[in-house]
């Protein structure tokens, strides 16, 4: 058991040494390329405060992409809630030909649906180039919003998105009879949870 250990903490991606294993991961750079797009606040259909802020995920994944750079939400000419709310030339005018605008409902039992849609501003105004529904509970709406990245990031670019992908790392505490700690996250630190606890490395 030791030795199937120590084989699993070889192969991980990342050391972090955190009091209280607080992950923080964040991309100060991109490419001078990076493609201009419009992530619109998705709408929220539910009690009180949305529980998350599925619009800004998305725009957050592109970013943390490289290739592409989402327009500051104060620079927003509109806040479509649907595709059909898109007018193409008040984005056009801003160089951006791309727009996603989506929709979380909260349902009777408590779930959520997670609907966005990729509009065309450009080329093919007004056409919705992709568009999907996710049906959730609290927990996974981070993950619908990492599948509706992967989507978008997709049909832009013909490459398969990754920002489903997880990662494991290890956490090394101070005192204690198990200072070291594995743990996965999403990829961006978020949802992380103890897989196991170790005196040794």
């Amino acid at each position: 058991m030791k030795q199937a250990l120590r084989v699993a903490f070889g192969f991980l991606m990342l050391w972090a040494a955190v009091l209280h294993a607080e992950v923080r991961i964040e991309i100060t750079q991109g490419v001078d390329s990076a493609r201009p797009i419009g992530v619109v606040p998705f709408q929220w259909a539910g009690q009180g405060a949305a529980p998350e802020d599925v619009g800004g995920i998305v725009a957050a994944d592109l970013r943390n992409s490289g290739k592409f750079n989402p327009l500051d939400r104060s620079r927003l000419p509109q806040q479509p809630t649907s595709a059909q709310e898109v007018q193409p030339a008040a984005w056009s005018a801003l160089g951006i030909d791309a727009v996603v605008v989506g929709q979380v409902t909260q349902n009777p039992d408590g779930s959520y649906q997670v609907a966005y849609q990729l509009v065309d501003t450009g080329g093919a105004p007004g056409t919705t180039l992709a568009q999907g529904s996710f049906k959730v509970t609290k927990q996974y709406l981070r993950y619908a919003a990492h599948a509706a990245s992967d989507a978008v990031f997709e049909k832009l670019t013909g490459i398969k998105g990754a920002f489903r992908t997880r990662i494991a790392y290890v956490v090394q505490k101070n005192g204690g009879q198990y200072p070291y700690e594995l743990r996965v996250s999403d990829y961006d630190g978020y949802n992380q949870f103890l897989v196991h606890r170790s005196s040794s490395r």
